[in-house]
């Protein structure tokens, strides 16, 4: 089964998903059905069950937005891809709170030339479980906040919320 709750955040409700112990989705959404829909096929023919927390999951992104910026940093959160979309978001688990890199910063973090910088774009525009895996943020070289799949707002109130620790 799939475990789902909503958490009441200052973002916005942020919808979470379990499989067993782990995170398979995340997303700043009242309705989990968005992100269960997005899941691999295998875990789509699990149930979705509503619960009202997910205990040390709940817990860990509650004190996230608390203000213990380094409490995410420890959840295990799984995703389907490639190899090399694994690389692309081990490299963004990496990235520390109150930091940004770019796309092509991104890439070379997870070992990649410069030219793989269209790739890092994305996988953070597939990345399934935000903001554990934190691809608010990789910003543009061009400058400005780029997109997020949740809309510029949530990404600028995240990276506020992060570079005011």
């Amino acid at each position: 089964m799939i475990r789902s709750t909503v958490l009441a955040t200052p973002a916005g409700p942020l919808s979470l998903l379990a499989h067993g112990d782990e995170l398979v989705a995340g997303g700043f959404t009242a309705d989990p059905m968005e992100m269960f829909v997005r899941l691999s096929p295998d875990l789509r023919a699990l149930r979705l069950i509503p619960e009202k927390d997910l205990g040390k999951l709940s817990e860990a992104v509650q004190a996230y937005f608390d203000g213990e910026l380094d409490a995410l940093d420890a959840v295990p959160a799984v995703q389907p891809g490639s190899e090399r979309r694994r690389r692309l978001l081990a490299a963004l688990r990496a990235v520390p709170a109150g930091t940004t890199v770019s796309y092509a910063e991104l890439a070379e973090a997870a070992g990649m030339p410069r030219t793989a910088a269209r790739a890092a774009g994305g996988a953070c525009a597939q990345n399934l479980i935000a903001p554990i895996v934190p691809c608010h943020r990789v910003l543009p070289s061009t400058g400005g906040f780029g997109g997020y799949y949740y809309g510029t707002p949530v990404k600028e109130w995240l990276l506020t919320h992060e570079r005011s620790r």
